[in-house]
C-alpha cells in the first residue's frame, strides 16, 4: 500500500446550485446495490425525511433484515413480486405483478409526498420488458421538484444512466459464492 500525504485544501469546487431531487442509479454486477440505496433511505429518514421503498423481485411477506429494520423504525418497505424469476411458477404473473407494483410506484413519485422514493430491482423488469422503460423515463423526467428516487439492480440501461444525476457501477472483485459460500442472513438477506 502507498502512503499518501493527507489533502489540506479541497481539491473540487464547492457546487453552487439549488438543492433539489436526484436519480441515483446503482448498478453493476457487484454486490452492495440494495445495501447502498437502504442507507440512502435510513440517511433521509435520520434526517426526518419521508421515505418509501419499493422491491420489484421481492414478495409482499418477505421478512429479510431490512424488513424487520424498516419496519421498527417506521420506513414502508413493500416486496412487489413473486421472487427472481427461476423461482417463478408463473412468469405471466411475474409481469403482472412487476406492472401493478410500477403503478404504485409511479403513483407514489409522482404525488410528491416523500422525499426518496427506492426502486429496489428495478433493472430486472425492465430488462424482461415486464415495465416499459419509456414509462419509467417519463416518470424520472415529471417527478416533482424535491423528489429523489433511487434504482437499483445489474445492467441499468443507457438511457436510465444518461437521465440519472449519480450512478454507481459496483464492480465484483472477489465474492464468496465463488469459493462455496452460501448467502449469510444479516449479508445477503
Amino acid at each position: 500500500m502507498q502512503i499518501e500525504t493527507p489533502p489540506v485544501h479541497r481539491d473540487t469546487p464547492k457546487p453552487q446550485g439549488e438543492r433539489r431531487g436526484l436519480v441515483i442509479v446503482h448498478t453493476g454486477n457487484g454486490k452492495g446495490k440494495s445495501t447502498a440505496a437502504f442507507g440512502l433511505a435510513l440517511r433521509a429518514h435520520g434526517r426526518g425525511k419521508k421515505v418509501k421503498v419499493y422491491q420489484f423481485m421481492k414478495v409482499p411477506t418477505a421478512r429479510f433484515g431490512e424488513h424487520r429494520l424498516f419496519e421498527r423504525l417506521g420506513i414502508p418497505i413493500e416486496g412487489l413480486g413473486d421472487g427472481f424469476s427461476w423461482k417463478s411458477r408463473d412468469l405471466d404473473h411475474s409481469a403482472e405483478l412487476a406492472r401493478h407494483g410500477w403503478a404504485k410506484a409511479e403513483a407514489t413519485i409522482r404525488a410528491g409526498e416523500h422525499f426518496m422514493v427506492v426502486l429496489d430491482e428495478i433493472m430486472y423488469p425492465l430488462r424482461y420488458g415486464w415495465i416499459t422503460l419509456d414509462a419509467v423515463l417519463t416518470c424520472l423526467r415529471e417527478r416533482p421538484a424535491g423528489v429523489t428516487v433511487v434504482l437499483t439492480g445489474r445492467n441499468a440501461p443507457a438511457e436510465l444512466v444518461e437521465l440519472a444525476d449519480t450512478v454507481t457501477e459496483m464492480t465484483l472483485i472477489k465474492h464468496h459464492f465463488n469459493a462455496g459460500v452460501p448467502a449469510q442472513r444479516g449479508i445477503e438477506d
